[in-house]
């Protein structure tokens, strides 16, 4: 099941409207790495990672994981594991998946710029939790807590970014 997401920041799966939060720079037709905005088009659901500190085991229909404190995101293009998950330390520029800040304790992997990653094209486009007041997120997409859980646990299997 696919669900599809436009420029008025609303999730729409199953008939049902989640309020979201997308990327600063709005929708890219064009998405490069360092925008700030979320890639038009459809992104399918790679895999879930979560935290098991923060919260239960999120229901998917895709294979679920657990973070570790040394898991990590590269985004730079110049490094091989370029929009990969790393493990920390790692000696190119990244992002570190296990926050302070509860917003990555459930994160659905999106298929964007992965098979394979090209250079500059964007990376580490999540859908993870959003945070109170719905901040602009990096580029990801980001729900409420139960809004993200019941998306995943109804089977959700990708996402359509509509311009």
């Amino acid at each position: 099941m696919i669900a599809t997401i436009g420029r008025d920041g609303v999730l729409l799966h199953a008939g049902v409207r989640y309020r979201a939060a997308i990327g600063l720079g709005g929708i890219q037709t064009d998405k490069q790495e360092g925008d700030q905005g979320t890639p038009a088009g459809l992104m399918m659901l790679r895999r879930v990672l979560f935290r098991a500190d923060r919260g239960p085991r999120p229901q998917a229909i895709v294979p679920v994981s657990l973070l570790a404190p040394n898991d990590g995101w590269c985004d730079d293009p110049l490094d091989a594991a370029y929009n990969r998950m790393v493990r920390l330390p790692h000696p190119a520029r990244h992002e570190a998946l296990w926050r302070d800040d509860g917003v990555y304790d459930v994160i659905g992997v999106l298929g964007w710029n992965d098979d394979p990653p090209v250079k500059n094209r964007g990376s580490a486009i999540f859908l993870h939790l959003a945070r109170p007041d719905y901040t602009p997120t990096e580029g990801c997409i980001a729900l409420a807590r139960p809004d993200l859980m019941a998306v995943l646990a109804a089977g959700i299997t990708g996402i359509e970014v509509q311009p």
